[in-house]
């Protein structure tokens, strides 16, 4: 969790915004793989490594708050 620890909060905000919701258009990736989650259409590899891709900086985000609140 040291790796975690030491990416500075700006960073990870800036990786959201870039590749979180990157391409802007016509609808971001993380939107259209989430969309295709909860309707059960995520159901090719590339599609399920997309969704990973373009959510890695939104879960190291909610682990560096969630420890940073937690003191930790």
């Amino acid at each position: 969790m040291k790796f975690i620890d030491s990416i500075p909060m700006s960073i990870l905000l800036v990786l959201c915004v870039l590749l979180g919701l990157a391409p802007f258009v016509p609808e971001p990736h993380l939107l259209e793989k989430v969309r295709m989650l909860s309707q059960g259409n995520l159901k090719k590899p590339l599609d399920i490594f997309d969704l990973l891709y373009h959510g890695a900086p939104f879960i190291l985000l909610a682990i560096k708050v969630f420890r940073t609140k937690k003191g930790g």
